[in-house]
């Protein structure tokens, strides 16, 4: 089975010191201990590097970065990634729906990679975002007991 990352969990695994690195990190190897197998999205591992980043500067952690770099390296070298962004001119008015389904609850990224998900025939997603759960086709994993 295949599971997509999302940036919730990715930063967490990213970041050692992260609030949610622990449960992300249990996540993580439960998903593989039931060899599934860890997809990572290419809008998903930009989202969260940015992020990673923007929080170490935020937290005066600037000194920390090149070994968050490396750890998105080591979890999604560039060669194993999903490349769905070139999706996105067929994609939009199909992500812009979902976002209106869900009362804007679901933002754009996330509607995309829900869409995504679907084409590709990827029943979950491993996430701490709570919007995952209005999708009907795409079942949310946030905890080891999920997988």
């Amino acid at each position: 089975m295949r599971i997509v990352i999302d940036s919730s969990v990715l930063v967490a695994l990213l970041d050692a010191r992260d609030h949610w690195n622990t449960q992300a990190t249990a996540l993580y190897h439960a998903l593989l201990e039931a060899r599934v197998t860890p997809m990572y999205f290419d809008c998903v591992t930009t989202e969260a590097i940015s992020a990673a980043i923007r929080r170490l500067y935020e937290k005066g952690r600037a000194a920390d970065v090149p070994c968050v770099m490396n750890q998105l390296h080591a979890l999604a070298p560039p060669q194993t990634l999903t490349w769905i962004l070139p999706d996105v001119p067929r994609l939009y008015s199909p992500a812009l729906d979902l976002m209106r389904a869900s009362s804007g609850e679901l933002n754009f990224h996330d509607a995309l990679i829900a869409l995504a998900c679907r084409e590709r025939g990827i029943p979950a997603i491993a996430s701490f975002d709570a919007d995952f759960d209005q999708v009907t086709w795409l079942r949310r994993v946030a905890q080891p007991g999920d997988v």
